[in-house]
């Protein structure tokens, strides 16, 4: 659910998300449920839960679980509700930080994401703290081997997509928020297998980041992820693979 730039990666070499499969299926869980209480049950309909059925099988999530989530989510059987919630703080050398959660106890949900904060050499802030350094947009993920640089810029770029980057094992294709769905339809019409969609919040510029700093940054993201109502960490910060070698060893 989260990952949004290469210091990510750093979590994959540790494995630590094979050890976290248990709370990333609470964070699909939630997703799903939001997205069909929101928009209705039928997935066809409502492109927020297509997607979080795509996430949830790409997890291998049974398909009853899946099925009892949504149906939760429209009333169909009881269970918790959820409401979103999103919180802005600062971090480690002047970083700022978007958290986005889901919670059925707002209370309790920022007393204890306040304290990871303060734990990590940070300050969770109110609202507008952070938030002018983002950007809302569209995320769409591409493996790399289904698509070539081309295939992006004439179907995806023209369907309205803003850009495209290359990762590790995935395109990254960035739209405006309300032309996502229009950027997914048209690859999938090409053939090409879209590995996921959502909204995300990407930083309209990053800080480097060495050192403690960095050490520290990353723990701060790791504790915030950590968190069982937290679905998504966005931060402003970047860390050259160097730096993230060092931090390795």
């Amino acid at each position: 659910m989260s990952g949004h730039s290469k210091w990510a990666t750093i979590k994959h070499k540790k494995g630590a998300l094979d050890a976290k499969r248990g709370k990333l299926f609470t964070k699909l869980i939630k997703e799903l449920t939001v997205a069909a209480r929101m928009g209705g049950g039928d997935a066809g309909g409502n492109p927020r839960l297509r997607s979080a059925i795509a996430d949830a099988k790409g997890q291998s999530m049974p398909n009853d679980t899946i099925s009892r989530a949504v149906k939760r989510g429209t009333g169909e059987i009881e269970g918790a509700s959820y409401e979103e919630v999103l919180y802005e703080g600062t971090g480690p050398g002047g970083t700022l930080f978007l958290v986005e959660g889901m919670t059925d106890n707002r209370y309790r949900t920022v007393a204890e994401i306040r304290k990871i904060f303060e734990k990590n050499n940070g300050l969770l802030g109110g609202g507008g703290a952070a938030g002018w350094a983002f950007e809302r947009k569209g995320v769409v993920r591409v493996v790399t081997p289904a698509a070539t640089e081309d295939q992006l810029m004439e179907i995806a770029v023209g369907a309205g997509a803003d850009d495209y980057a290359a990762g590790d094992e995935e395109w990254q294709v960035t739209t405006a928020p309300e032309v996502m769905n229009t950027v997914v339809a048209a690859l999938e019409a090409a053939k090409i297998a879209v590995a996921g969609s959502s909204l995300a919040y990407l930083p309209k510029a990053k800080k480097a980041l060495a050192g403690r700093d960095a050490e520290v940054a990353l723990n701060l993201v790791d504790a915030l992820d950590d968190h069982d109502d937290v679905q998504n960490v966005y931060a402003d910060f970047d860390i050259s693979d160097e730096e993230l070698a060092k931090l390795e060893k």
